[in-house]
């Protein structure tokens, strides 16, 4: 059971890390001396529904995470 927990961790936590570097937005060197020019839009479509797996995806790293110190 521990093993199984161990490796479930270690394919969300995979998971976990493509969906956040997808999320990133193409910031240029400009935004690093104040000039971000952005402004506040919200989600909609697909970048909504990363945001929201990115969200689910942290949730049941977390909980692994307890079971495995649980289950220890």
């Amino acid at each position: 059971m521990r093993n199984l927990l161990l490796w479930a961790q270690i394919a969300v936590s995979a998971l976990l890390v493509v969906a956040i570097l997808l999320q990133q937005k193409g910031v240029g060197l400009g935004s690093a001396f104040g000039g971000s020019g952005q402004i506040y839009r919200s989600k909609r479509g697909l970048e909504k529904s990363l945001f929201i797996g990115t969200i689910i995806l942290t949730a049941l790293f977390v909980v692994i995470a307890l079971l495995n110190l649980i289950i220890k």
